[in-house]
């Protein structure tokens, strides 16, 4: 096993190579920059946009005609040619990129261009939000899904199994921003009753309550959101729970454990869990990592949360390079980390897994 985890460790560099080239050169073809930006800005247009929006004369210039970016045409080339070497723009892509590589190697993510604070301490700022979203949003279709899942396997066919479904197949097709958008209008003062609040994680006066009033008013503050971004991974985890039951249930271990007298609850928790939850937990990294880095943009704008989904989106609209290239290195990174962790689950679940015997 150590050898197998060795060689995933080393595999990580070339994956994690790979990811950021090809990301950098897409970010190459794509229309605008920041320097775009900041005229935009300079120009009252908002934002880089609203430069595109003015028809075919207003197309982006190459360089070589002298007038370079557009909306330039009123501004000095000296002054472009200044905000091109304060943004690293002015050197060839593939010096720019072998030096960001080497600052990323060394966990160094530079400062956002539009924000004057670095990355890490940005993203260290919107991960509270992150945190609670992916957390506890897995937790609960965790909690929820596995037992009902089992529930339905053990009782395929029934009229339980069957309303149930229809419930599952129904909250897998909402989706979770319509279903955020239903919960404001329901709970939270939209139309009819004012039982949760509408934005933030805790009240004002937060710094002023008990431990126990905090904690009541966290929860308090969490549970829309957290619903909302669940309904989608409880239906879908629900259903993988209960066809991975019902593809052990029909095995032939589990007829001899039964024909020995073994008591039902024993054969499917003692046999038949530990078996079935390997597809589960294969799962697992793919529902936290969804979650948790790459949060929800239309959640966190509904209920006014400021998390790594809006700090991702405002990245990319604004051209904040830094922010871009920074956070996709450090979560690539993790969830590749986060993979190997998944394969020592099933170790820990199943120890007759041996990754190095399958891949000899």
């Amino acid at each position: 096993m150590g050898a197998y985890i060795l060689r995933r460790l080393l595999l990580i560099v070339p994956t994690l190579f790979g990811i950021m080239v090809i990301n950098f050169v897409l970010v190459q073809f794509v229309p605008g920059g920041p320097v775009e930006q900041v005229i935009a800005q300079m120009q009252g247009e908002g934002d880089v946009f609203g430069s595109f929006a003015g028809g075919a004369e207003d197309a982006t210039l190459s360089d070589s005609d002298g007038k370079g970016y557009v909306g330039a045409r009123g501004l000095p080339q000296e002054f472009i040619d200044e905000l091109k070497a304060q943004y690293g723009l002015d050197k060839p892509p593939l010096e720019r990129f072998i030096s960001m590589m080497w600052n990323y190697m060394r966990f160094d993510f530079g400062e956002s261009y539009f924000r004057s604070i670095s990355v890490t301490d940005l993203v260290i700022e919107k991960m509270p939000v992150s945190i609670t979203l992916g957390l506890w949003s897995t937790l609960l279709s965790y909690l929820i899904s596995i037992p009902l899942g089992i529930r339905k396997a053990v009782r395929d066919g029934t009229s339980f199994d069957s309303w149930t479904s229809g419930v599952i197949i129904a909250a897998y097709a909402i989706p979770g921003f319509l279903f955020a958008v239903m919960l404001v209008v329901l709970l939270a003062g939209g139309s009819y009753w004012q039982i949760f609040p509408l934005r933030g994680l805790t009240s004002d006066n937060f710094s002023d309550l008990s431990l126990f009033g905090k904690m009541v008013d966290y929860l308090w503050h969490i549970t829309l959101p957290i619903v909302a971004s669940s309904i989608a991974g409880f239906a879908t985890l629900t259903l993988l729970t209960k066809n991975s039951f019902l593809d052990e249930i029909k095995k032939q271990y589990v007829m001899t454990a039964r024909a020995k007298g073994l008591a039902e609850r024993r054969v499917l928790y003692g046999h038949v869990f530990r078996n079935a939850m390997l597809i589960v937990i294969a799962g697992f990294p793919a529902v936290f990592i969804g979650v948790f880095f790459g949060g929800s943009l239309l959640i966190e704008t509904i209920f006014s949360l400021d998390g790594l989904g809006r700090l991702g989106f405002e990245a990319a609209v604004s051209r904040d390079y830094p922010v871009m290239f920074g956070t996709l290195f450090l979560f690539g990174l993790i969830g590749l980390i986060v993979q190997i962790l998944s394969d020592l689950m099933y170790v820990l679940v199943d120890p007759r897994i041996d990754f190095e015997k399958r891949e000899g």
